[in-house]
């Protein structure tokens, strides 16, 4: 690795520009604009940089920069040279798949109608992208039914002119049969042109367009086509009127979303032109790419906006967040455009709704690309070795244990165990715990009980099963298998308390380590320092992952365990109700929300339940007006 002192630069102007850094090979290290090159490259010079720009200095071996005129400029130059260069540490989103597109191709002498997952070309007009292949090929079934435009293969037409047979697509209806002279060069053209127009017409524009052609198809006495024109007018009014929400035909903007989970993020976009989606795409942000406090606004602008044509960028653009240099960027897209450009973030309307939906496109398709990668036995394997590295294991840990609690105020104590082997989570193995909270009264004690409770199952299990095998030769039961590694969810006073029951039960040969939320630091057993993992470690993001699931875990058994308390307990109040008929209450009515809002003759005729018995219940239920709650989870609610 280089010193960076030996090439820091000296008489930088402060000036706007663009700045390179470049490796020993003469790579491109990184591309970054500023306004002030003196001051932004001086940054780079300075001690205690974060790790990725740490990284970078080091591996460069000089820098060089390019003044330019104004902010809009150097921007405009730092999209051409990432775009040129492809610098490993500047931020790129790439796409999460390749979606495919309608595309009618201009160029050819006869047009064509085709889907294509390739790259635009010039000559060839593009819709989309369609985010369902379904939902493509019946948009394109309804497109050649309408406008039989040709969408045969060029060697497929040449062969039909040789032979003077058009194929089965002319004979079923689907293609004006241009090979055999059933419609002239300029007919099929301008047939060509009205898909175009069709296609790109707003959702008002849609159905007009579809009633001219069953109009014309009638006049020409093509009563068939105009049949089948009239059930698709049908069909798509059906459609209108069935959906729940629609948005105006003024409503033509490009919303954008980003998600970020932990070192993770995901952004999508929905195209919407005259009130309708015309397509959606999703990109992923590779964790690995990017120096610390990079926008990344800015960089997925620039993915978007970057290659395409000037036509794709609308007039505004809905966002959730906004770029570190707004006027810079709006600037850069108005002059790409050739008009005004407005990026702004909703604050009311079907803006924010929509918004909102393309947050949760985001957000899925990160938990998708997520949980995809976590089944890549690759990344497990990475994953789990840089775990035994950073914990100093013998070997990697294939089978992790977590614990975590869960309570409030002390009541209702429990704890969760969650397992993962190899990287993955083995719910069949998962436990429950209930903390007796007369000795574990907070977290630091429970996680004592929990493991010493789970280390006890496991010695007896372990010298039970032993028997077993050797005399019927069975398998051993699940507890019965030791972990390589326990994980708490919490820092040194959490480490400590396992680590304690470990040591009690003679089991402190299994490796331990607790998760802290706050900074995310790895604390160890007796050692006051916690390890910080790199935020792009796919070691700590498998411990993330492992603590989050037993959050999640003990988080649902804590609800349904205080839900079922509070029941009992309001119910253990009314005067004359035993086990029985409160379960026969329950049974009947759900909740006690339910049987609040019940009448007195409808308690009656419960099973169990006399009209006596029924007016306590009412009496009692009716006095006692405390908020009511979710039996699901456990929430407060307004008893109004």
């Amino acid at each position: 690795m280089a010193d960076p002192a030996s090439y820091r630069p000296k008489d930088v102007p402060p000036l706007p520009g663009v700045y390179r850094f470049f490796d020993v090979d003469d790579r491109v290290l990184y591309v970054g604009k500023a306004l002030s090159l003196k001051s932004r490259l001086s940054n780079y010079f300075q001690g205690n940089l974060p790790e990725r720009t740490f990284r970078m200095v080091h591996e460069a071996v000089r820098v060089d920069w390019t003044i330019v005129n104004s902010e809009v400029e150097a921007l405009q130059l730092e999209f051409s040279w990432i775009k040129q260069f492809n610098p490993p540490f500047n931020v790129q989103f790439r796409d999460d798949k390749s979606y495919p597109y309608l595309a009618i191709s201009l160029r050819d002498q006869f047009p064509r109608v085709f889907i294509t997952r390739q790259q635009k070309r010039q000559g060839i007009i593009y819709f989309g992208p369609f985010t369902q292949t379904w939902a493509l090929r019946n948009t394109f079934d309804v497109v050649l039914r309408v406008f039989p435009v040709r969408s045969c293969s060029d060697g497929t037409f040449e062969r039909a002119r040789k032979s003077r047979r058009q194929c089965l697509l002319g004979d079923i209806g689907k293609c004006a049969a241009p090979c055999v002279d059933w419609i002239s060069q300029e007919d099929h053209r301008l047939l060509a042109e009205r898909l175009i127009s069709f296609m790109g017409a707003g959702v008002g524009d849609i159905v007009p367009t579809l009633e001219k052609e069953m109009v014309t198809a009638s006049a020409q006495e093509d009563y068939e086509r105009a049949a089948k024109i009239r059930d698709q007018i049908d069909s798509m009014k059906r459609a209108r009127e069935s959906s729940e929400a629609t948005l105006p035909e003024s409503f033509t903007a490009d919303v954008i979303s980003i998600y970020r989970d932990g070192m993770h993020a995901a952004a999508s976009i929905f195209i919407i032109r005259g009130g309708a989606i015309k397509g959606s795409r999703s990109w992923l942000l590779d964790p690995k790419q990017g120096l610390e406090g990079e926008d990344e606004v800015t960089s997925l602008l620039s993915t978007i906006y970057g290659a395409g044509p000037s036509s794709d960028i609308p007039k505004e653009i809905v966002i959730n967040v906004l770029p570190e240099g707004q006027s810079a960027v709006e600037a850069w897209l108005s002059e790409k455009r050739g008009s005004n450009v407005e990026l702004k973030i909703p604050r009311r309307g079907e803006k924010v709704e929509v918004l909102e939906t393309v947050t949760r496109n985001a957000r899925y398709a990160l938990i998708q690309y997520v949980n995809k990668k976590s089944a890549d036995s690759a990344f497990s394997g990475k994953a789990l070795e840089e775990i035994q590295k950073a914990l100093d294991l013998k070997d990697p840990p294939l089978r992790i244990e977590c614990f975590d609690i869960s309570n409030i105020s002390g009541t209702s104590v429990v704890a969760s165990m969650v397992v993962f082997e190899d990287g993955k989570a083995k719910k069949s193995d998962y436990r429950r715990f209930i903390i007796d909270t007369t000795t574990a009264w907070d977290d630091t004690r429970a996680i004592h009980q929990v493991i010493a409770r789970r280390i006890k199952r496991l010695q007896e299990e372990k010298s039970v099963d032993l028997d077993e095998v050797q005399v019927t030769g069975g398998r051993s039961k699940k507890f019965s298998y030791p972990p390589q590694l326990i994980v708490v969810d919490g820092g040194a006073p959490q480490v400590s308390a396992a680590a304690r029951a470990l040591e009690e039960l003679g089991s402190s040969g299994i490796a331990l380590c607790g998760l802290a939320k706050r900074m995310e630091e790895v604390w160890l057993p007796g050692d006051g320092t916690p390890l910080i993992l790199p935020r792009t470690s796919e070691g700590l993001y498998l411990l993330q992952r492992i603590r989050d699931e037993a959050h999640r875990f003990a988080i649902t058994f804590h609800r349904s365990r205080r839900s079922k308390l509070m029941l009992d307990s309001l119910l253990d109040e009314i005067p004359n109700l035993g086990q029985v008929r409160r379960s026969a209450l329950l049974e009947r009515f759900g909740s006690v929300a339910a049987i609040r809002r019940a009448s007195a003759e409808e308690i009656a005729a419960v099973p169990g339940i006399g009209e006596s018995t029924a007016s306590i219940v009412v009496s009692h239920l009716s006095r006692e007006r405390d908020p009511s709650f979710d039996a699901f989870t456990g929430e407060i609610l307004d008893g109004s």
